[in-house]
């Protein structure tokens, strides 16, 4: 009878083991500390934004106390990542991600570029504030891009696009360039996440330090508003 009993026990450990939670994957939700930051890695960030986007695809997002969130972040936060995204109202960040208070930074603005005042932002976020990891955040059938597609100018929103032009310029596809391709908006979209990476990395030697450091990682990619689905885009 003991011997077993000890090979059930040897067996139930290695199903546990095949079927354990990796580490960076939280088994449940966990209020950001200075402690949990310190312990995270840039990949690991990452790992557990990728994670959220799959329980948010799979309906089973972590069930959270926001009141006593707001207790505990009040006297200050700890966000791992900063995820720079457009102002669509279909992509909120803390949702699309399965993320809760304190967990991360999101600067939005319609066309999720960088300017000063964002890479200022971005900085306060990861050198001051200890953020591992930098998302640009972009998505389809973005209003912005075809905007800057169709060369829209209107007030304010003229300056606005036009951070979105070289996007525009350096996508070559076929067909009319200009809104009523889906592909080319899509494409241009995703050019446009590429190439703000680059910016955040060229125009901030803040970031640029930490990432060479290994501190920080700056990643970009694309959502679907017709799945939810998040997927990395690959640095050209």
């Amino acid at each position: 009878m003991t011997t077993l009993r000890m090979r059930l026990a040897g067996t139930f450990l290695v199903l546990a083991s095949l079927f354990a939670v990796p580490a960076f994957v939280q088994a449940q939700a966990v209020t950001q500390t200075a402690e949990t930051q310190a312990a995270l890695t840039p990949q690991a960030a990452l790992d557990a934004l990728m994670a959220g986007n799959e329980r948010f695809l799979n309906g089973t997002m972590y069930e959270r106390d926001l009141t006593e969130q707001v207790s505990i972040t009040g006297a200050g936060q700890y966000p791992h990542s900063v995820i720079l995204s457009c102002i669509d109202s279909r992509v909120p960040p803390e949702l699309v991600f399965d993320q809760g208070l304190g967990d991360i930074f999101s600067p939005r603005i319609a066309g999720n570029f960088v300017n000063a005042d964002i890479l200022g932002s971005m900085e306060f976020a990861t050198a001051a504030a200890g953020s591992k990891l930098i998302m640009v955040l972009g998505h389809t059938e973005c209003g912005a891009v075809k905007g800057a597609c169709d060369n829209v100018e209107l007030g304010n929103l003229t300056q606005t696009l036009s951070n979105i032009a070289p996007a525009v310029y350096a996508t070559q596809i076929e067909g009319p360039r200009n809104s009523q391709n889906a592909a080319f908006v899509n494409k241009v979209a995703h050019n446009n996440v590429a190439m703000t990476v680059q910016n955040i990395l060229d125009r901030s030697p803040v970031i640029a330090g930490l990432v060479e450091s290994g501190d920080v990682m700056v990643v970009g990619a694309m959502y679907d508003v017709s799945t939810g689905k998040v997927t990395l885009v690959d640095a050209d």
